[in-house]
C-alpha cells in the first residue's frame, strides 16, 4: 500500500503559529526532508515500473551439432562473444526447418512462431550463429530468478530505505512540539506571545518610550511594512491572521519611568479602548503566571538538545552505511541460480537496468544527507556555544526606558532565544509585558479614563467633623482627577498598590488629613514640599515597617501621626527610620502594634508630644523607661499591653491629665496613691481589667473628675471613693457590686453614674441628692422598686432601667423635664403603665425637640 503526498505531508504538519519557534536551520531541514521524500517517491516509482534485469548464459562447453546446440566461446570474453554474435547474425540468418508431415496450417503457425522467436532471440538470446537452445519463457524465468538471487538487497530496497529514513527524520524534527509534557507549554507561550505582539498597548507603550533606534528599527517604526517579512509571506500560506504583526507608531519623544515624573501626553494618544485595556491587563497577568510556571523547569531545552543529538547520530549512521553499500549498485552482475536442470546452463551474465539511475539518486541522497548533517552540527554548535538558559533584555532596555525588564531563565529564556532566530521584534514587544513600568502606565491610563472628576466628586461626603472626605478603595492607582478636588479636606486611600503624588497635589490647598491603608506612596519633590507644609494629620496602616514611606518622618508641619502595623522589638529602630526629631509640631502619636518596649526614638518627640496612644494587641510591654522623658505628655493610653500593675514610669509624668489603661491584666491598684503627685490628673480609666478591690487611698487623688472602673471584678465600693470632690463621671458597670453605699450622696458634682450590669437590689435615697446627675445607668440589676425621689433629678436627660425586676415606674418621673423618650431605656409595658400626662409630657418634649432639630 502506497502513501499519498497528502498523508505524508501530515507527518510534518505543525500548527502555523509554531513557525516563530522554528529557527532557520529547522526550516531548512524541513525543506531538505521534503526533497528527500520526493527523491524516495521518485525512486520507488521508477523501480516499480522499470526495475528488472536481463540475463544471458555463459557457454562453457562447445557443441559440434548443426542444431541449436551452444557454440563454444570460452576463450572469448563476454563482450567479444557478443560482438561476434552480432556480426554473424547480420550475415547468415538461422535456417528454418519444417517437418514434412505437418499440415499447411501448422506450417504457417511454425513460420509465425519461428519469426517471433527469432525476433525475441535478438533481445534475449545469443546472436545468430551462437544458439542457446532457450525460449522466451525460459528467459523470463531466468531474469526473475536472477533478480532475487544475484541482485544485492540494497539495490532492490534502496528507495524504501530512503523513504523510511526521511519519514523518521521528518517526524523527529518536530518531536519537541508534539511531546505531551512540552506541547501545552509551547502552545501557551506562542498564544501569549502572539497576543502580546498584536496588542494595541504594545504599540502605544513602545511609541511613548522609544529612543533612538537603528535604521532598520526606524523603518519598522515609520510603518513602511505592516508585517514582518516572515510573517507576511507565511501568514497567507498558513491561513493565519496577518494582524499578528501590528505596526508600531512613530517615535513621539515621550518617555515615562519609575524614577522620573510622568510627562503629560495628549489624551488621544494615551486613552485606550476599554476592551483593549482589559485585554492588556489580562495579558500582564498571564505573562506573570506563565513566567512563574516555566522558569522553574529546563525540560524543553533538554528535549530540544536531545532531539538535535539524535538527528546528528542518525545522520552519521545513515551516511556511514549508505556510503558502504553504494558500491553494490552496479550495472553488471553474475548469476548462479542453480537451475541447470531446467535450462542447461549454470551461470548467467546479467545487467541491471536501473543501476545507473539508482546510483545517481543515491549520490543525490547522500549529498542531501551531508547537508542535513552539517545543519545538525551547526545547530548543536549554536546550542552549546552560548548559555541558552539565561535571556537578558539588555538591548531592549537600552532602546527604551523600560529599565526594569527582568532577566529570565531556563525554558522561558530558551524559548525567547528561539524566537530571536525568527524575529527579534517579538522579544522586544514581549518585554513590554514583563516591565512593571509598562504595567503601571497601563493602569494609570485606564484608571484616569474611568475615574473622571465628575465621578470622584459624587463620592465626596461630609464626615462628623463637617469636613469634605473622599475614600478610595482597591483601585489600581491614584486617579489624576483627585488633584482637581481643591476643596477636599480628608483623603482616604485603602489597598491601592501604586500611589503617586505629583506636583498637581499643590492644588489641594484644603487638604489636611491623609490616610494610607496598605498603600505604598511615592511623592515627587514638588509634591513633598507641599505636603510637608500643609499636611496636619497622617494615618499609615502597613504590614511591615519597611512599607512606611520615608518622607513621613520629614513632614515638619504634621500634628498627628497614626502608625498601624508590625513594629516588633527587633524592628523598633525602624520606627524612626529617618528619625522623628524633624516632626517639630507633632502633638499626637498613635501606635497600634506588638511592641515589647517603648521605642527609644520617641524620646526625640518628648519636648512637644502631648498625646501618646499605644495599642499593643495583647503583647506584653516590658520596658517603659522611655516614658519618663516625656514630661510634657498630657494624655497616655496603654491598651492591651498585658500590664499587671500600674507602671511606675507613669508617675513621672507631672503634666499628665488623662490615663487610660484599658484591656490589661491589672489585678491590684495599690499604686494609685502615687497619683496624688500628678496634680493635673483628671481622668483615670482602669476599665476592662481584673481589679478586685479599690484601695482607700483613691481618696487622695483629689483632682479626679472621671473614673472608669467598668468590666472588672469589683464587689464593693470603698467610702473613700465618694470623698472625691471634683468627681463628675463614675463608671463601675459590669462588675459584681451588690450594695451602693449611701455616701454616694456626697458627690454633689456627679453628673454621670453608670452602675449597670451589677447585682443591686436597692437604691439608696441619698443617690437622688446628686441633683446634677444627667445620666443614670441602672440596667441589668435586681432592682424591684425605683424610688419616687427620682423626680428630684431635674437635670436628668438619660435613664437606663431595662433588665431589672420593676413592676412599675413612679409618676414622679414626669418631674424630670429634660428626660426624653429616646433616652428612657425601659421595657415598653412599664412605659405604657405610666400616667397619660407623664407619657404625653415625655413624648411631647421628644416631638418638640425633634421638630426644633429639624
Amino acid at each position: 500500500m502506497m502513501f499519498t503526498l497528502t498523508e505524508v505531508a501530515s507527518l510534518n504538519d505543525i500548527q502555523p503559529t509554531y513557525r516563530i519557534l522554528k529557527p532557520w536551520w529547522d526550516v531548512f531541514m524541513d525543506y531538505l526532508g521534503v526533497i528527500m521524500l520526493m527523491l524516495a517517491i521518485f525512486a520507488m516509482t521508477m523501480q516499480i515500473t522499470k526495475d528488472q534485469v536481463a540475463c544471458l548464459p555463459f557457454i562453457e562447453e562447445p557443441e559440434q551439432t548443426s542444431g541449436a546446440g551452444p557454440k563454444p566461446f570460452s576463450t572469448q570474453s563476454p563482450k567479444e562473444a557478443t560482438t561476434q554474435g552480432v556480426n554473424e547474425a547480420t550475415l547468415s540468418p538461422t535456417p528454418l526447418i519444417i517437418p514434412k508431415d505437418l499440415p499447411d496450417s501448422e506450417v504457417h503457425r511454425s513460420h509465425v512462431s519461428h519469426a517471433h522467436t527469432a525476433s525475441m532471440a535478438k533481445m534475449y538470446s545469443q546472436p545468430a550463429g551462437i544458439s542457446t537452445n532457450l525460449d522466451y519463457q525460459q528467459y523470463i524465468f531466468v531474469n526473475q530468478m536472477c533478480y532475487h538471487v544475484a541482485l544485492p538487497w540494497y539495490s532492490k530496497y534502496f528507495p524504501y530505505l530512503t523513504l523510511i529514513h526521511t519519514l523518521i527524520l521528518m517526524v523527529s524534527s518536530n518531536f519537541w512540539f508534539k511531546y505531551p509534557k512540552t506541547s501545552s507549554k509551547i502552545e501557551h507561550f506562542v498564544s501569549i506571545l502572539g497576543r502580546c505582539f498584536e496588542s494595541p498597548w504594545t504599540t502605544k507603550a513602545l511609541s511613548e518610550t522609544a529612543c533612538e533606534d537603528s535604521e532598520e528599527n526606524k523603518q519598522r517604526l515609520t510603518g513602511k511594512t505592516t508585517t514582518p517579512k516572515h510573517a507576511s509571506s507565511e501568514g497567507k500560506e498558513d491561513g493565519t491572521d496577518a494582524s499578528l504583526s501590528t505596526p508600531m507608531l512613530g517615535n513621539t519623544g515621550v518617555k515615562f519611568s519609575a524614577d522620573k515624573p510622568i510627562v503629560e501626553v495628549p489624551s488621544s494618544m494615551t486613552i485606550l479602548d476599554k476592551k483593549d485595556g482589559e485585554q492588556a491587563k489580562a495579558l500582564f497577568e498571564k505573562v506573570r503566571k506563565f513566567r512563574a510556571h516555566v522558569e522553574d523547569s529546563d525540560f524543553i531545552y533538554k528535549l530540544y538538545v536531545a532531539q538535535t543529538i539524535v538527528k546528528t547520530v542518525k545522520f552519521i549512521v545513515i551516511l556511514s552505511y549508505t556510503s558502504t553499500f553504494m558500491a553494490s549498485i552496479e550495472f553488471v552482475h553474475e548469476c548462479v541460480p542453480e537451475i541447470k536442470h531446467l535450462t542447461g546452463y549454470s551461470r548467467f551474465y546479467c545487467t541491471h537496468n536501473m543501476a545507473y539511475m539508482l546510483r545517481k539518486l543515491l549520490l543525490s541522497y547522500m549529498a542531501l544527507i551531508m547537508i542535513y548533517g552539517m545543519v545538525c552540527i551547526y545547530s548543536l554548535f549554536w546550542l552549546f556555544r552560548r548559555s541558552l538558559k539565561e535571556y537578558s533584555f539588555e538591548k531592549v532596555r537600552e532602546e527604551s526606558s523600560f529599565s526594569d525588564i527582568p532577566d529570565v531563565k531556563n525554558d522561558f529564556a530558551f524559548l525567547l532565544h528561539m524566537v530571536d532566530q525568527y524575529d527579534q521584534l517579538y522579544s522586544k514587544r514581549f518585554g513590554v509585558f514583563l516591565s512593571e513600568v509598562s504595567e503601571n502606565k497601563l493602569r494609570e491610563i485606564s484608571l484616569n479614563h474611568e475615574w473622571t472628576f465628575e465621578k470622584l466628586r459624587q463620592l465626596v461626603t461630609r464626615n462628623p467633623q463637617d469636613q469634605q472626605e473622599l475614600h478610595l478603595f482597591m483601585l489600581s492607582g491614584l486617579p489624576n482627577a483627585v488633584f482637581d478636588l481643591t476643596d477636599l479636606d480628608v483623603l482616604k486611600l485603602e489597598l491601592i498598590p501604586e500611589v503617586r503624588f505629583s506636583a498637581k497635589v499643590s492644588q489641594m490647598t484644603s487638604l489636611q488629613e491623609l490616610h494610607l491603608c496598605h498603600c505604598p506612596a511615592k511623592v515627587e519633590q514638588t509634591a513633598f514640599a507641599f505636603l510637608r507644609d500643609h499636611l496636619r494629620c497622617l494615618h499609615v496602616k502597613f504590614t511591615d515597617v519597611a512599607e512606611i514611606p520615608n518622607w513621613v518622618y520629614l513632614l515638619r508641619s504634621l500634628r498627628e501621626l497614626n502608625l498601624v502595623g508590625n513594629l516588633s522589638s527587633e524592628n523598633n529602630k525602624m520606627i524612626g527610620l529617618e528619625s522623628m526629631r524633624d516632626l517639630k509640631h507633632l502633638k499626637t502619636l498613635y501606635l497600634k502594634s506588638n511592641l515589647t518596649k517603648m521605642p527609644t526614638n520617641i524620646a526625640d518627640l518628648s519636648p512637644h508630644l502631648v498625646k501618646l496612644v499605644v495599642h499593643n494587641e495583647d503583647t506584653k510591654l516590658l520596658v517603659l523607661n522611655s516614658l519618663k522623658k516625656m514630661t510634657n505628655l498630657a494624655e497616655l493610653e496603654l491598651h492591651s499591653c498585658e500590664l499587671e500593675r500600674i507602671p511606675h514610669a507613669i508617675f513621672s509624668l507631672t503634666n499628665l491629665q488623662e490615663l487610660d489603661l484599658k484591656s490589661n491584666n491589672i489585678r491590684t491598684i495599690e499604686e494609685v496613691i502615687s497619683f496624688q503627685h500628678l496634680k493635673r490628673l483628671t481622668c483615670l480609666k482602669l476599665w476592662h481589667n481584673k481589679i478586685i478591690t479599690i484601695p482607700a487611698s483613691i481618696g487622695q487623688v483629689k483632682t479626679l473628675e472621671a473614673l472608669h472602673l467598668s468590666h472588672n471584678k469589683l464587689e464593693t465600693l470603698p467610702p473613700a471613693l465618694f470623698s472625691l470632690p471634683k468627681l463628675r463621671h463614675l463608671d463601675v458597670g459590669h462588675n459584681s457590686i451588690t450594695v451602693l453605699p449611701t455616701d454616694v450622696g456626697l458627690l454633689h458634682n456627679l453628673q454621670h453614674l453608670a452602675i449597670n450590669s451589677n447585682k443591686l437590689e436597692v437604691l439608696p435615697k441619698q443617690l437622688f441628692r446628686c441633683t446634677k446627675l444627667k445620666a443614670l445607668c441602672l440596667g441589668n440589676n435586681g432592682l424591684t422598686v425605683l424610688p419616687e425621689t427620682v423626680g428630684q433629678l431635674v437635670q436628668l436627660t438619660q435613664l437606663e432601667l431595662r433588665g431589672n425586676c420593676l413592676d412599675r415606674l413612679p409618676a414622679q418621673l414626669g418631674n424630670c423635664r429634660l428626660l426624653r423618650k429616646n433616652c428612657l431605656i425601659v421595657e415598653d409595658h412599664l412605659f405604657d403603665a405610666l400616667p397619660v400626662e407623664v407619657k404625653e409630657g415625655i413624648s411631647r418634649e421628644t416631638n418638640v425637640s425633634f421638630t426644633n432639630g429639624l
